[in-house]
């Protein structure tokens, strides 16, 4: 199933601005109306940029969906390249404690883990 979101989320990986670090990531979400992909854009303003997984997310939300069903994450990296702190709790805004978040890089998927193995203490603020 995740297939699909590795081949997109690696293809847009090529599309990320990262003049800075030289280190480009990429991101695919599934949600209930199709796959949302994003890509990390940093800014001379440092920290001002936007994380791959933040701009799928963005994506997402402007096609009017709120729900995540599952995510992958990839850079170009021998070694597990997991989500920032930030982007852990922006993927817990949308994502059931058991949606699935796929790390992967050149050479395939690393290791899933699921939302709550990722952040098992997210913040989850439910207003009324």
């Amino acid at each position: 199933m995740t297939d699909d979101l590795y081949h997109m989320a690696r293809a847009v990986r090529e599309n990320a601005h990262a003049p800075y670090s030289k280190f480009k990531v990429g991101a695919a979400i599934r949600s209930p109306s199709g796959i949302h992909v994003g890509c990390n854009v940093e800014n001379a303003a440092f920290p001002d940029g936007i994380c791959a997984e933040g701009g799928a997310i963005t994506s997402m939300v402007a096609a009017g969906d709120t729900e995540i069903l599952e995510v992958l994450v990839y850079a170009e990296s021998d070694s597990l390249v997991t989500p920032c702190g930030g982007c852990r709790q922006k993927l817990s805004e949308f994502a059931g404690p058991d949606v699935k978040i796929t790390m992967a890089g050149p050479a395939g998927v690393m290791v899933t883990m699921t939302m709550a193995e990722l952040l098992p203490a997210a913040f989850l603020f439910k207003p009324a």
